[in-house]
């Protein structure tokens, strides 16, 4: 299989609901697992089997807001005034749209559900990372450009 029709096996799962994808021929199996602690692909062919694992979350992934967008994550509160935003997949953080725009939010800025907060571009996809409730960022914790993996804390919110 072509990495080009791996990545559009990959998005279709991320974007839906979907926990496992299994394909198999007679020269190859694709296995793709998603759930609340890994996700994990699963290539193998007679000749070189891969295999790629996106390390465990720290907390249960969110329901999806819209299948179009990856939802933003929340991690168990630092206290229990606020909440982390963490990144739903591995990438590269953007904090706006594009390089001369300005940034989705700052430091204060009051976010409201479905709101974008940054993108997180993962092979080529520009992936964007909503609010899934009302809040207030207290904290930005990852810079523009900055290379994230799954899990990784991005924001620090209030709930509102």
């Amino acid at each position: 299989m072509e990495i080009k029709d791996l990545k559009t096996l990959i998005k279709m799962v991320t974007e839906t609901d979907i926990t496992e994808f299994e394909m198999e021929n007679a020269d190859e199996k694709i296995l793709i697992k998603r759930g609340k602690n890994q996700e994990i692909i699963h290539v193998s062919s007679p000749a070189a089997p891969q295999y790629m694992h996106a390390p465990p979350a720290a907390a249960p992934a969110a329901a999806p807001a819209a299948p179009a967008a990856a939802p933003a994550e929340t991690a168990k509160p630092l206290s229990d005034k606020y909440e982390t935003i963490t990144s739903p997949i591995v990438g590269t953080l953007y904090r706006a749209p594009a390089p001369d725009a300005d940034p989705y939010i700052e430091v204060g800025s009051v976010v409201d559900k479905g709101q974008v907060f940054c993108i997180v571009e993962a092979m080529k996809l520009m992936n964007e990372i909503e609010a899934e409730f009302k809040c207030k960022v207290v904290e930005i914790l990852k810079e523009n450009a900055q290379p994230v993996e799954f899990g990784d804390p991005l924001f620090l919110v209030e709930r509102l």
